[in-house]
């Protein structure tokens, strides 16, 4: 059986829409700008997107792995925003190959979904060692390698400790462990009950091969001649705060355990990839990295709509395709002259 196409064209038909003379750059084609696309060209408007990467997708081809989601849909689906006119402009960084500010020239309304590519660090004392690397880069690396992106398999040590409790941790578990590692552990500040991807996520992270250690924090990376060699655990407590969905992790003053470790990967969380600098083309960040937008995904510089992860910060697939629908409809109704800019 042939699994069909993950379909980006949604709330219409191809074809059922006469053709519009206004163009749409969307920057990021990722599932938020994905489904974006698919509305608006559906619709009738011609959309070029632009992207980083050597293939369209984003998390969906590069982030996310193949036991989480059937790759050969995605690009069927992809093959299908093609086939009604979708243009993909690959390998292109906006901020290098082509200014943000000639989009915004060229184009009737622009849209950024670019994501949130960029791990947060912990910078803890060794952070600077040979073999400590952030997770999701590191994930990306494989992919590009896997897919024939690029000839150097990414490097895994014999000792691979994991830090964080989310689906990227767990993801990096398993890529670890499919690169050869003969020990990975994760390690998780809460317990397993309290981590973002759940004790099923950590259930899974166990069957792949992983020995779990909650309750502890990487608080220095030891290393020798200039590479990771062993990580300092801090023992934590969780202490319950009145009004919040999770206790704080407290150190227990004294209490450390020591992992040896020639590998690190920190997954502690995403940062907001926009395609500019804060305060660039008037287009406010809030304090998170993330870019400011009104109820209609508006920003701050006419006529640039934002979406997905780079908005809200990073989440699961369905809220970043959600987002991208409701800029993409956004887009039409201001093209359309039914709203105006925002006033701030």
């Amino acid at each position: 059986m042939v699994d069909a196409a993950l379909r980006f064209i949604v709330r219409c038909k191809p074809g059922e829409y006469a053709e519009r003379r206004e163009r749409v750059a969307i920057v990021g084609a990722g599932p938020a700008g994905l489904y974006a696309a698919g509305y608006l060209r559906c619709r009738g408007f011609n959309v070029t997107v632009y992207d980083r990467n050597p293939e369209p997708g984003g998390f969906l081809i590069f982030g996310v792995l193949e036991i989480h989601i059937n790759k050969e849909r995605v690009r069927k689906g992809i093959e299908e925003l093609r086939s009604i006119g979708v243009e993909f402009r690959q390998n292109t960084v906006v901020g290098r190959d082509i200014l943000l500010g000639d989009l915004i020239e060229d184009y009737d309304a622009v849209l950024l979904a670019t994501g949130t590519w960029k791990s947060r660090r912990l910078n803890v004392p060794g952070s600077d060692l040979k073999g400590v690397l952030p997770a999701m880069e590191w994930i990306v690396d494989y992919h590009m390698w896997r897919y024939g992106y690029r000839s150097e398999k990414p490097p895994v040590g014999r000792r691979v400790v994991v830090v964080g409790g989310g689906l990227t941790a767990v993801d990096a578990v398993h890529v670890a462990k499919w690169l050869g590692a003969e020990e990975v552990h994760l390690v998780y500040r809460r317990t397993r009950s309290y981590a973002p991807a759940g004790e099923r996520g950590f259930r899974e992270a166990e069957e792949a091969g992983a020995i779990i250690h909650e309750l502890v924090t990487p608080v220095e990376y030891i290393g020798s001649g200039g590479k990771v060699t062993a990580v300092k655990l801090q023992k934590m407590q969780l202490v319950e705060q009145p009004g919040a969905k999770r206790p704080r992790p407290v150190p227990i003053p004294g209490e450390y355990v020591t992992l040896e470790a020639d590998m690190v990967l920190e997954a502690i969380g995403l940062i907001p990839t926009p395609p500019f600098n804060g305060g660039d083309y008037g287009i406010r960040l809030r304090e998170d990295g993330t870019i400011d937008v009104d109820e209609y995904k508006r920003t701050t510089r006419e006529p640039v709509f934002a979406a997905g992860d780079v908005v809200h910060g990073a989440s699961l697939i369905g809220p970043a395709m959600k987002s991208g629908l409701e800029a993409a409809e956004a887009i039409e109704k201001y093209l359309n002259g039914e709203i105006r800019w925002r006033n701030s």
